[in-house]
């Protein structure tokens, strides 16, 4: 393609968008709008996905020993638990160092433990970590078989619910996203459709003239892209403003939240939205002229 034709195909693109400027004006806030939707569902649908593998990366196992065993045998303990396959980090906590814990945890109600007088009913224990989310219950029960070993505990119950949930979300999410991808492409094709349908009669005119299908469909095509992308950059201010704001609201007051940091997170969800912004534009420029481009 000359530069002289392709010149000609985006001059008569932007003289369309001013022509029809308050066409245009509602096609980029519709496109704005479903794709700053979008958007918003991406983000949201990512940091509940960060959130479920910060909460999998967390679960440990409790490994509780049997009362009697030497410092030997707990070592000896300690070194089996580490062979185990998919087990990553093995910390011992002794019965001193539990009862300490468990009096910071009850705060002021200390004296709930006065009863116990001098003696400590807290057994000795291993913490223990693993590669994978899904190694926590076969270690667990491996551990378990281990001699010295009294209970291998991990919530289990909890952690099962955690990872559920963190399938549901990442299948809902991508199944959410691809809707709201279609609905976009079909809102953005009915709106050229309408610009396209006010200019029938001159691509009517142009065809009865000689021109080829493609030299009337070029400027509809960079027109839609153009439309596209100016309403996915709108989208993108606004998202990247509105996901700053929060962010920052969160590291103030819910700073145990595990969110997505806004950069460079927001960067890539930036440049997604602005290609398929344009990518969306010139399928809904394709689609609408369909029809009009068999007359």
């Amino acid at each position: 393609m000359k530069i002289r034709t392709m010149e000609y195909f985006i001059r008569e693109a932007f003289v369309s968008l001013r022509r029809n400027g308050l066409m245009s004006f509602a096609s980029v806030s519709t496109v704005a709008l479903s794709l700053l939707i979008l958007g918003m569902f991406l983000v949201m649908v990512l940091n509940l996905s960060h959130m479920a593998s910060a909460l999998e990366s967390q679960v440990e196992i409790s490994v509780y020993l049997e009362d009697g065993l030497n410092d030997l045998e707990i070592r000896e303990t300690g070194t089996r638990i580490t062979k185990i396959p998919g087990v990553s980090q093995v910390l011992f906590v002794s019965k001193d160092e539990a009862l300490e814990r468990f009096k910071q945890r009850l705060g002021d109600q200390q004296g709930m433990l006065s009863a116990l007088g001098d003696s400590n009913p807290l057994p000795n224990a291993f913490e223990v970590k693993v590669d994978k989310p899904e190694q926590v219950k076969p270690a667990a029960q491996a551990i378990a078989k281990l001699k010295g070993v009294e209970n291998a505990k991990f919530g289990q119950e909890v952690v099962e619910q955690v990872f559920n949930l963190a399938r549901m979300i990442r299948v809902l999410g991508v199944i959410l996203i691809v809707f709201l991808a279609l609905a976009a492409l079909f809102i953005i094709s009915n709106t050229i459709r309408i610009t396209v349908f006010a200019r029938r009669k001159e691509i009517g005119i142009m065809k009865y003239v000689g021109a080829t299908d493609w030299f009337i469909r070029w400027p509809f095509l960079i027109e839609g892209m153009i439309l596209g992308f100016g309403g996915a950059l709108v989208a993108v201010l606004l998202l990247s403003q509105t996901y700053g704001a929060l962010v920052s609201q969160i590291y103030q007051s819910l700073a145990f939240l595990p969110v997505i940091p806004q950069y460079p997170f927001i960067n890539h969800i930036s440049l997604f939205l602005l290609v398929v912004g344009a990518v969306i534009g010139a399928l809904g420029s394709t689609i609408s002229l369909k029809k009009f481009m068999k007359v």
